[in-house]
């Protein structure tokens, strides 16, 4: 793919962008600006001139840094310092951009005064009166922002992955089941795993003479058939999530799953490392001039390139290729990997079932202990324990432990972080439990110094084990609270303490990005079901998903040990 001007004007564009909102000097990010501007109204491919060896630092505005990030660009489809500012920033934050009338100072003051990282985040912040307190901001430029922010939202609805994949499994094995057809793929955002998916790209193989174009959008669950022909259909569910289907030859497979899955900005980076190597790659396959050389499996348009097999949940341009081209590539945890879950209710508190219930249903799936974290007594809604109740549920814990055969209950408790940083229950039955789950369940709107802080005091108490979904965010309902989570992470690490991976698809809390921070410091994640229910603990798929969007590996998460290796590390955080 030809770099043309637009390409490295956008580049430091987007350069400029993430500079101003971090807050960097105003006359470094004035510069990349009038460089874009320069470069966009360059009547000359900047990529010509420098094939003519003309001297770059001739035009307006270009030094010899600019011009030799020009050259970088043109010679190899990436700007070294975009990909360092792009890992700096949390990816959704420069997508605030496209909100109107939000430019790159406003949403640095988003950000860095409430932590703003996603359009989600904004509606909430406007809609709850947070963003007119701002300098700048006002009660007018609220309203507009909420406005916005809607009919943002209104334009590229989104459903979460739990919900997106109600509806994608019942239709593949409708698929399936049609005569002719071989393989069903969902591809796309759902195949990444990410939160909340936009749409539903479904690629079939199948017999020529296959009726699955037909069966597809007869489909009882399709409301409006947006396009249909012989090899691709666009439909809409009744539940508005649309769906694309496209029938693939058998030996183009691979490159089509490739191709659908992504991301957008994944695979641009991929066909720009073919182009270097005179190879076009598409959704037919990878081709040297008319000759397809690879097409059948993912691995194999990887390979054309040079690169091992990338597992889908990397694919976001967010350093996979360079650790892909380098040997640095994560083995990531896979959900086989758990060996229990550290997050769970039973009917004592606002759980459905029994302690041995949730117990069988664990040992069902091949794990091999459970802890039983029941809310602490302030959470009077769930019913929260006291310590009179906490004892006996310990009690009753023993005596079923004695009973069962493959599976240990541990004894715990999710215990409120009061608004202070204490902990809602007394030392002397909290130094009893096997561990201490602290959470935030109140107060959501102290300062980020305060909320800070507040987690802090809690994981210095001497029983505090892992923090509880840890941003507090509940998908498409709450914000994360405001918090310095490179903080957290840092005071966990040097506390010896754990964070969680919440798997519950409403809270998926870490966020990606998070996991990433954690595995950087050292910090372990507990992937965790916070099951209210036998039934939950279907969720742990969810949340091994996020965790390998997170670059997350066996050995980064907490409870893929042992329970013999578990309860030593457990040890030393009491």
């Amino acid at each position: 793919m030809p770099i043309h001007n637009a390409d490295i004007a956008a580049v430091f564009e987007e350069i400029a962008d993430h500079l101003e909102i971090q807050g960097a000097n105003p006359f470094r990010i004035r510069a990349y600006r009038n460089a874009a501007r320069t470069l966009g109204e360059l009547p000359q491919e900047a990529r010509a001139l420098l094939e003519k060896g003309e001297d770059l630092t001739r035009l307006p505005g270009i030094g010899d840094d600019l011009a030799a990030k020009v050259r970088e660009i043109v010679d190899t489809g990436r700007c070294s310092l975009l990909e360092r500012l792009r890992r700096e920033l949390p990816p959704a934050v420069t997508g605030l951009l496209q909100i109107p009338g939000l430019g790159p100072k406003r949403v640095k003051a988003l950000y860095h005064d409430l932590e703003v990282q996603t359009v989600e985040q904004l509606y909430r912040a406007a809609r709850d009166g947070r963003i007119r307190a701002l300098p700048g901001f006002g009660e007018k430029t609220e309203l507009n922002i909420l406005q916005a922010v809607e009919a943002h939202v209104s334009q590229t609805r989104r459903f979460k992955l739990a919900v997106a994949a109600q509806y994608a499994g019942t239709l593949t094995a409708f698929l399936q089941a049609v005569p002719g057809v071989d393989q069903v793929t969902v591809a796309g955002s759902f195949r990444r795993m990410r939160e909340t998916v936009g749409d539903l790209d479904i690629l079939v193989t199948a017999a020529a003479d296959s009726p699955v174009m037909q069966h597809f959008t007869a489909y009882d669950e399709v409301a409006d058939v947006l396009s249909a022909g012989s090899t691709r259909a666009s439909v809409v569910l009744k539940s508005d999530l649309q769906v694309d289907l496209r029938v693939v030859a058998q030996q183009a497979y691979g490159a089509a799953l490739h191709y659908f899955t992504g991301s957008k900005a994944h695979n641009i980076a991929i066909r720009r490392l073919a182009q270097k190597l005179g190879l076009k790659i598409n959704e037919y396959g990878v081709f040297r001039g008319s000759e397809r050389i690879a097409s059948d499996s993912e691995a194999s348009v990887y390979k054309c390139v040079g690169l091992p097999y990338i597992p889908p949940e990397l694919r976001e341009d967010r350093g996979e290729i360079e650790a892909a081209r380098e040997g640095r590539l994560p083995k990531l945890v896979e959900l086989s990997d758990l060996r229990g879950d550290l997050h769970a209710h039973t009917k004592a508190t606002d759980g459905h079932d029994s302690l041995r219930e949730m117990a069988l249903a664990v040992k069902g799936l091949g794990l091999h202990y459970l802890a039983i974290t029941e809310h602490s007594r302030r959470l009077t809604v769930a019913h929260g324990l006291d310590p009179l109740r906490l004892t006996r549920q310990c009690d009753e814990i023993d005596r079923l432990n004695a009973e069962l055969d493959g599976i240990t209950l541990l004894k715990g408790i999710e215990v409120d972080i009061l608004e202070d940083g204490s902990l809602d229950l007394p030392d002397e039955v909290l130094g009893r439990l096997d561990l201490v789950v602290g959470a935030v369940h109140s107060q959501f709107h102290l300062s980020r110094a305060k909320q800070t802080e507040r987690i802090l005091r809690a994981m210095d108490h001497p029983y505090f084990t892992l923090l509880a979904h840890p941003s507090g965010r509940l998908i498409e309902q709450r914000a994360p609270y405001d918090v310095d989570m490179l903080r957290i992470i840092r005071h966990a690490r040097d506390r010896g303490c754990f964070l969680e991976l919440n798997a519950h698809p409403d809270r998926l809390d870490l966020l990606d990005s998070h996991c990433q921070m954690a595995k950087e410091e050292g910090v372990l994640v507990s992937v965790n079901s916070d099951a209210h229910s036998s039934f939950d603990f279907a969720n742990l798929r969810y949340g091994v998903g996020q965790a390998r969007r997170g670059w997350l590996e066996k050995d980064d998460v907490l409870n893929t040990r042992s329970l013999a290796a578990l309860r030593c590390l457990l040890k030393r955080t009491m």
